[in-house]
């Protein structure tokens, strides 16, 4: 059965990127070992370590669609229409791009809930990730979201852009599915209904 889970890096205080959107820091497992991945965009590849590599698989393999914000969306610009997964995106924003018509494979749509129905069409049987820090917030919030996946680097930003804040609600989540990397440690937490 299909999911939607959450997925992003995160800092150990909280932090999915520092003040000015930089990531480095977060992103050093994706260079961290010895298995190289190649993704569905040419211009990105990974080195990471053999349990990153299994996660970062297991992942891919069953994303069918991706969520994303307008803000990710533009800092990527919107990662050529071709995502690292390799699945069709869909982006909540409440002013599409003058010329929506160079990502093909991206829908823009003006919700949360709207952008999550649209991406469960997409995606069929397969899961949807969402991958937006301000769209996870508003997913959790309308319960919408069934597993939230961090991989959670080893440092500590002071300061930045927050992967879980303001939700709006109590949300539980169960034991965590726990796999140990190099500079990264990969939890992935049903949420709990």
């Amino acid at each position: 059965m299909s999911k939607v889970i959450t997925h992003m890096t995160m800092s150990l205080d909280g932090f999915i990127a520092d003040p000015d959107d930089r990531i480095d820091d977060l992103f050093d497992w994706y260079d961290a070992g010895d298995v190289a991945m190649t993704t569905a965009n040419e211009g990105v590849s990974f080195k990471v370590d053999e349990a990153g590599a299994a996660m970062l698989r297991d992942l891919t393999e069953r994303t069918g669609a991706l969520v994303s914000g307008r803000r990710l969306f533009d800092i990527t610009e919107g990662w050529g229409d071709r995502h690292p997964v390799g699945a069709p995106v869909v982006v909540v924003t409440h002013r599409p791009p003058r010329h929506a018509d160079r990502w093909p494979r991206t829908t823009f749509v003006s919700g949360v809930a709207e952008a999550v129905a649209r991406a469960r069409e997409i995606a069929g049987d397969k899961d949807v990730t969402i991958a937006s820090a301000d769209v996870v917030q508003q997913a959790l919030a309308l319960g919408l979201v069934d597993d939230v996946c961090v991989s959670l680097a080893p440092v500590l930003l002071g300061e930045g852009i927050p992967y879980f804040a303001n939700l709006g609600r109590h949300v539980l989540l169960e034991d965590p599915e726990v796999v140990q990397g190099r500079r990264a440690l990969h939890l992935r937490y049903p949420v709990r209904r």
